[in-house]
C-alpha cells in the first residue's frame, strides 16, 4: 500500500456488492475520511441446477485447457472456490489471466503464477498481453458472471482459440428509490463517488433521476476511460479515470481529489 495522505473532509460514497468494499472503506476511515456505503449491485451464486452441473464439469476438465480467464474479483473468488473442490492441487502448465490487479491478488493466494496487464484494467489490455495475442489452437476457460461483454472471447476466437464460459454468478439490482443517490448526496455531505464498473455506474444514474443534478456537481471515480466517457455521455460533470478498481488505485484517486477541493 502506497503511503497514508490525508482524506480529511472526504465523504466517499461506496457503491461495490455488499462485503466488497470492507478493505476500502476501513483504508478510507484510517485516512480520516468517512464512508457511506450503498451496494448498487449484488452476487449472487449461479444456483441452477443445470448451469451448476455445466460448471462442474468444465472444472473437472480443467487440466485440458492452456488459461483460465478471470474477469473480476467475483469471478476470482467464486472461480477459486470451485477449483478448491475438485483440484488438490492447480492442473500443471494452466495459465491464468486476471482483469485487473485485484482480481490477480485473490489468485495469487492460491500460489499460481498470474497474468495481469500493468497498462490498464480493461478488457483491450487484457487482450493485449502476449500470451492472448498469440491464441490459435488454445483452449480457454473464461470465468464470469451471466451475461456481460463479449470482447474478449469474440476477439479470442477471431485469433483462433476454443473458448468456454464458465458463468458462476448473476448480477442483482437492488431495489432502490430513484431518488436514493440524490438523498444521500444531500444529507450525508457526500463529495465522491466511486463507481467500479458500467453496470454500477446504470444503476447510480438510475437512483438519481429524480435529482440529478446532486450527482452531476460531485466527483465520480471510474475504473476505465471507456467508463469515463459512458458516464461523461450521461452529463456527469467531474469524472474521473482512476485507472483501476483496486484498492491502492481507488485510494490514489481519492487523494486527487482532496487536492482539488483545498
Amino acid at each position: 500500500m502506497s503511503k497514508q495522505h490525508d482524506l480529511s473532509g472526504l465523504t466517499v460514497l461506496l457503491t461495490r456488492p455488499s462485503g466488497r468494499s470492507d478493505s476500502l472503506a476501513r483504508a478510507i476511515r484510517q485516512r480520516q475520511g468517512d464512508v457511506c456505503e450503498l451496494p448498487l449491485i449484488e452476487i449472487e451464486p449461479e444456483m441452477d441446477d443445470d448451469a451448476r452441473e455445466g460448471i462442474k464439469s468444465r472444472i473437472l476438465s480443467l487440466d485440458q485447457y492452456d488459461a483460465a480467464i478471470f474477469i473480476s474479483s467475483n469471478a476470482a473468488q467464486l472461480g477459486m472456490e470451485w477449483i478448491d473442490q475438485y483440484w488438490p492441487q492447480l492442473p500443471v502448465g494452466l495459465e491464468a489471466y486476471a482483469v485487473g490487479p485485484g482480481t490477480a491478488k485473490i489468485l495469487r493466494h492460491f500460489d499460481w503464477p498470474v497474468h495481469v496487464s500493468d497498462k490498464g484494467v480493461t478488457s483491450e489490455d487484457l487482450l493485449a498481453l502476449p500470451g492472448l495475442k498469440q491464441a490459435q489452437g488454445k483452449r480457454i476457460a473464461l470465468f464470469r458472471g451471466v451475461g456481460g461483454r463479449e470482447l474478449i472471447a469474440e476477439t479470442l476466437r477471431k485469433r483462433g482459440a476454443q473458448v468456454d464460459y464458465l458463468e458462476l454468478y448473476r448480477r442483482h439490482t437492488p431495489d432502490y428509490s430513484q431518488d436514493v443517490v440524490s438523498e444521500l448526496i444531500q444529507r450525508r455531505n457526500i463529495n465522491a463517488v466511486v463507481v467500479t464498473s458500467a453496470q454500477i455506474l446504470d444503476v447510480l444514474l438510475h437512483c438519481s433521476r429524480q435529482n440529478a443534478d446532486s450527482l452531476r456537481v460531485v466527483p465520480v471515480l471510474v475504473p476505465s476511460e471507456r467508463v469515463r466517457q459512458r458516464a461523461m455521455d450521461y452529463g456527469l460533470n467531474v469524472v474521473i479515470n482512476a485507472g483501476g478498481a483496486d484498492d491502492e488505485t481507488v485510494l490514489d484517486a481519492l487523494e486527487k481529489v482532496v487536492s482539488m477541493t483545498r
